[in-house]
């Protein structure tokens, strides 16, 4: 790799070239990938796709007008400190909003690095060109912000949010949910039975091990295998299994977690307060995204819970 110092300007013209046709072609990915749920910003990347072929072909004039008609190939992974871009794969996968910044963050950060690489070098040319590609970059995030106005409106704007809102509660939210509430709530019995049973910290802490990893294989398998999302619109099954797993895991192993500690009450004790934590840990989720009422939402989660925790403590204890 070649450091930024060491490029000529014909070289400096070249890598222009490149980085403009390689940020055209992603604003033109994302516009591909997007028109179906996302119109209107696909519309918005569209016409920056087009801006950027346009800033491509003026690059390419002077360069063949200074330089002849050979463009020699210098792209960004070539020069050492250059900014490097994820995947479009990668961002697309992180929601709208994360593809509206990253397309904001591509035009601040060149124009960042042809001010910082103009200041590092002594020679006119080399410092003129640089500040003129500076200029450039800023004119392309003007250019972006005028399409943005005219081609997305608060009203599609707010459309587009809600429907990814929607769309993140059905494939995120949903799956964790259930999974937090049966790791939380269906492993109360047995930890707690075992705990009663046997008043021997590591014995409950080898159950409440074992049912909250049985639990979220089971909890994952099923999710995944409930719906393929192509009707519902809920994603995909590998997806909802993975985070109804995890979930399923994170709510067991929360009140499993205190009997680690050797003393049998202060480890139930500990156990005990993580378990309200995650009732209302559930009941929060369920007011945030499901809009469920607080008080309802906590009454039914701590209902539910104390009749669980109290069966595994009677069975224990018996």
């Amino acid at each position: 790799m070649k450091s930024f110092s060491e490029l000529t300007e014909r070289d400096l013209l070249a890598l222009a070239i490149s980085s403009e046709e390689e940020d055209g072609r992603t604003y033109a990915d994302f516009a591909h990938d997007l028109h179906d749920e996302y119109p209107s910003s696909a519309h918005v990347f569209a016409d920056m796709a087009a801006e950027e072929n346009e800033h491509r072909r003026r690059l390419i004039d002077m360069f063949v007008e200074r330089f002849g008609p050979h463009i020699p190939l210098v792209r960004r992974q070539d020069v050492r400190g250059w900014v490097q871009r994820r995947p479009v794969w990668q961002v697309r996968a992180m929601g709208i909003e994360a593809v509206r910044r990253h397309v904001r963050q591509m035009e601040q950060e060149s124009g960042r690095f042809y001010q910082q690489a103009a200041t590092r070098t002594s020679d006119a040319a080399v410092r003129k060109l640089l500040g003129d590609l500076a200029e450039a970059e800023a004119e392309h995030e003007r250019t972006a912000g005028t399409i943005e106005q005219n081609r997305l409106p608060g009203e599609a704007r707010i459309a587009e949010d809600e429907g990814a809102q929607r769309k993140f509660v059905l494939q995120v939210i949903q799956p964790g949910l259930v999974g937090l509430m049966d790791g939380s709530v269906s492993t109360l019995a047995p930890v707690f039975a075992a705990a009663f049973a046997t008043h021997n910290s590591w014995n409950a802490f080898l159950v409440g091990l074992a049912a909250s990893l049985g639990a979220g294989i089971s909890m994952g398998f099923a999710e995944a295998l409930a719906d393929d999302g192509k009707l519902s619109g809920r994603g995909t099954p590998w997806l909802r299994g993975l985070v109804c797993g995890l979930m399923t895991i994170a709510g067991g192993i929360g009140h499993t977690l205190p009997y680690i500690i050797p003393d049998f009450w202060t480890a139930t004790g500990v156990a005990a307060v993580v378990v309200v934590v995650e009732l209302l840990t559930i009941a929060w989720i369920q007011w945030k995204y499901m809009d469920t009422p607080p008080v309802s939402a906590v009454a039914k989660v701590m209902l539910g819970g104390a009749l669980v925790l109290a069966t595994g403590i009677a069975i224990g204890s018996s």
